[in-house]
């Protein structure tokens, strides 16, 4: 199982601060598991657009192309500004 975490507004407009996913073959980068995610509806669809979001694979910033497997930690948040 791969542990999703959620942060901030990610997690305030999904209404959900995790959940576990089976590893499969879509499921082998961030990007996969982003899109998979995303295709469950539109506002999943929308609050998961990648051009909105960081991605942490095990704690780390990580690219969308990471590889991503069985036992890992992947938390979505948006990006952080300060002013």
């Amino acid at each position: 199982m791969i542990n999703v975490l959620f942060f901030a507004q990610v997690r305030e407009l999904l209404g959900e601060g995790s959940l576990q996913i089976e590893a499969t073959d879509a499921t082998t980068t961030a990007e996969g598991l982003r899109a998979q995610l995303a295709a469950k509806d539109e506002k999943w669809g929308k609050v998961l657009a990648s051009d909105k979001l960081l991605v942490a694979v095990n704690q780390t910033i990580s690219n969308w192309d990471t590889q991503v497997q069985d036992g890992d930690e992947v938390a979505f948040f948006p990006p952080v500004t300060g002013g």
